[in-house]
């Protein structure tokens, strides 16, 4: 798994670590939404209000390829996890760089490794360039980036994780060029998870699910309210989630909180349908205009081979039904386990 944790990646992390099925190889960690050290800092905090600890935790690229980082604090909260604060995690980052961890994992577990980014693709495009064979080893990677003929929300056409770093972008799209379509990247897009809309009634069936009682994140409650749960992960995903329902609902989107990476999640393990057409994927780099939009020839005109199965439609409801059910059930299990409260 690959992040800027962030929002929406942090309820992707808690809900893989939700899956018993799932094995959690490594995380790697870039600049996004936050800096890449505070960004390992989130994930090693979450691994542990989870009982999860012993997870490879690595720090990779700290600025993109040829652009200067921006961040996005506003959106995500000056940690990156909104109103939720975690106490210092014991354990600590791995002394490893991200393109090790990328590199190493994959050349010694051929075939098994689904690769997950649900952040800029940075980390991964420095792994190709030491390895170009990643995309024939790894067993499938899953992509949150992108928007196709439809809206970006960083620009007019881009979507922020491709927008941070564009030419990362462009050349992981390029290195699957060709490739037998079982082993093309999986996309998911701004068209698809931005209908991944999370409401206060999913909180307060996550409240619930967690046996913590409903979990009240309301519109007219006042900004910035804390929760009050008994269960310490939904009050860290409360807390977190509320700060980015107040930031959707300030840019007039409603009080929602758009699920993105969590959605791409839930495909990587299987566990929610949807549909997925091949397609050409370009990224533009050249022009201040359009710089970071995402290209995609579905119909041949370019004449190259497609090197994307982007996702055409999926089942928020059915994905919303997951995510509750499964986080609500680790959440009732942390409880039991007499997990401490959060600070």
């Amino acid at each position: 798994m690959d992040v800027d944790t962030g929002i929406d990646d942090a309820l992707a992390l808690v809900y893989l670590l939700s899956r018993p099925e799932v094995h959690l190889q490594a995380i790697t960690c870039t600049a996004g939404n936050v800096g890449a050290r505070q960004v390992a800092l989130n994930n090693l905090a979450l691994l542990e209000l989870c009982g999860r600890s012993g997870v490879e935790v690595a720090v990779g690229a700290e600025v993109p390829l040829e652009i200067p980082l921006v961040t996005t604090e506003e959106t995500h909260g000056p940690q990156g996890i909104g109103y939720a604060e975690l106490p210092p995690p014991a354990q600590r980052i791995s002394p490893r760089h991200a393109v090790d961890v990328w590199v190493e994992e994959v050349r010694a577990h051929p075939g098994e490794i689904t690769g997950l980014i649900t952040g800029p693709l940075t980390n991964f495009a420095l792994a190709l360039r030491r390895e170009p064979e990643l995309p024939r080893l790894l067993k499938g990677l899953v992509i949150m980036g992108g928007s196709f003929y439809y809206q970006g929300n960083t620009t007019p056409t881009a979507e922020w994780n491709v927008s941070v770093d564009p030419h990362a972008a462009k050349e992981v799209f390029a290195a699957y060029r060709g490739l037998p379509e079982d082993k093309l990247p999986l996309v998911c897009a701004l068209e698809t998870t931005e209908r991944i809309e999370m409401l206060p009634e999913h909180l307060r069936r996550l409240g619930d699910a967690a046996g913590a009682g409903p979990e009240l994140v309301l519109p007219e409650q006042a900004e910035g309210l804390r929760s009050t749960s008994a269960s310490p992960l939904v009050a860290c995903l409360s807390d977190a989630i509320r700060f980015y329902m107040e930031f959707h609902r300030l840019y007039d989107q409603g009080y929602v909180a758009h699920m993105h990476d969590a959605f791409a999640a839930c495909a990587a393990v299987g566990r929610t349908p949807f549909t997925a057409r091949p397609a050409t994927v370009d990224v533009e780099t050249g022009s201040p205009l359009l710089i970071g939009t995402t290209v995609a020839d579905f119909r041949g005109l370019w004449g190259l081979p497609p090197n994307a199965r982007i996702v055409a439609s999926n089942d928020p409801e059915q994905c919303f039904e997951e995510l509750i059910s499964s986080v609500g059930a680790l959440a009732r299990e942390r409880m039991s386990a007499g997990t401490p409260a959060t600070g």
